[in-house]
């Protein structure tokens, strides 16, 4: 059994960055792969970036955040660090984890969910 708890979200200005943090109990996580996803209201969960267990897979990106997100780990805990934010970021974030078959840009192949974060960027 995983738990993940998001945090780190807030309101920033366009151009602006935040670091988001998942905190992860349960061992299973050190094995599991980890993913970022967004949702914003009247749509489905949006897949933003995703990482491998063992640190040799290269981290999946959405087009829309390449280059301007950064998705990083450790053992327990999961990270985003969202760069050049612009209004369309603006949405709750979402941490995921789970043994998926890689790469995963799926939400329903995650079993386990945090809360959600929200992020609010300002033009």
């Amino acid at each position: 059994q995983v738990q993940l708890v998001e945090s780190g979200g807030g309101v920033v200005q366009t151009g602006g960055s935040l670091r988001l943090s998942c905190t992860a109990s349960g061992r299973a996580f050190s094995t599991y792969t980890s993913a970022w996803f967004r949702r914003t209201p009247g749509k489905e969960r949006e897949f933003v970036a995703t990482i491998g267990w063992s640190g040799r897979l290269a981290p999946q990106y959405a087009d829309s955040v390449r280059g301007r997100f950064t998705i990083s780990r450790d053992n327990t805990a999961g990270f985003l660090q969202m760069n050049s934010l612009q209004p369309e970021d603006a949405a709750v974030y979402y941490c995921a984890a789970d043994a998926v078959i890689w790469p995963s840009l799926r939400p329903d192949e995650y079993r386990y969910w945090g809360q959600g974060t929200q992020v609010t960027v300002s033009s």
